[in-house]
């Protein structure tokens, strides 16, 4: 077999390979999209194009007087806020830290960090709920916030610690000597070569709070407090709901600010990396 016939076989198949993930990954958008623009409340004849699209899921889930959606929006958009704001600072602070430095536990520190990511949030649900009880933190949004927190900062840690590793040594040197203090190394010089990696740490941490429904559903009690997993679920599942379409509306929204995030930062995942080493 000729090489120019082997390549074509190979770009042949990989090409096929790609058609069938974009098939497995656009077709259940698709569809639920058409369910939300389907009439009824049934997704039994819902299609990717339905016969008589509506919008008046849409316009249901924004009347006040008929759905808590809106609230339910401002909750979850909150929480992930704050959720990304506390955790990439956190994190990229550890990260530095266990990168650059040496102290008495950061062993031990990074190999609990690596243990507590093997297990599950839900393994630990019980935990978190006796010490959600005891804090007072039920049905508060700082209490998801912080456990949240905490979820994040094991996995995200390793990553950034990796990354910052890779960040020549000599450029804190070369700032010390310039007379630079630790808190001005990081900020001026390590920071902005780390921005992509702080892109998609702060990616996944908005994400998180928007895709939890287990530990949302445990610590909240009042629909007012809800967020939109555990609010849209309630559409659902509680007694006479069946709502689908208006659910599937809602599953469409929630797309909207994880998109617009993930073109805000997609130019910090390819940028940085020259960024800084310079003096000012």
């Amino acid at each position: 077999m000729s090489i120019k016939k082997q390549k074509f076989i190979r770009l042949t198949l990989t090409y096929i390979i790609l058609a069938i993930v974009a098939v497995m990954i656009i077709y259940p958008i698709l569809w639920i999209v058409g369910s939300s623009l389907n009439p009824g409340d049934s997704l039994s004849g819902s299609s990717i194009i339905p016969k008589n699209a509506t919008f008046s899921h849409y316009k249901e889930l924004f009347d006040l007087d008929k759905s808590q959606y809106l609230l339910w929006y401002w909750n979850t958009l909150k929480i992930c806020f704050f959720t990304m704001v506390l955790a990439v600072f956190m994190i990229a602070l550890m990260g530095y830290s266990f990168s650059r430095y040496r102290f008495k536990g950061r062993k031990y520190s990074l190999m609990t960090f690596l243990i507590l990511q093997m297990i599950p949030n839900f393994a630990a649900l019980i935990a978190i709920y006796v010490l959600a009880l005891e804090t007072h933190l039920i049905d508060k949004h700082i209490g998801l916030i912080l456990f949240y927190v905490g979820g994040l900062l094991p996995m995200n840690t390793w990553l950034a610690k990796g990354y910052f590793d890779t960040i020549p040594k000599e450029l804190d040197e070369s700032a010390r000597m310039d007379g630079a203090g630790h808190f001005r190394i990081f900020w001026q010089i390590i920071l902005p070569l780390a921005k992509p990696i702080l892109a998609v740490i702060a990616l996944f941490s908005f994400i998180s709070p928007f895709t939890d429904f287990i530990i949302a559903g445990v610590l909240l009690r009042s629909e007012d407090k809800y967020t939109l997993a555990v609010g849209l679920y309630q559409l659902v599942a509680k007694q006479f709901g069946n709502e689908f379409t208006t659910f599937a509306a809602g599953a469409v929204l929630i797309a909207i600010p994880i998109s617009i995030l993930f073109l805000s930062l997609q130019k910090y995942l390819i940028s940085g990396l020259t960024a800084g080493g310079t003096k000012g």
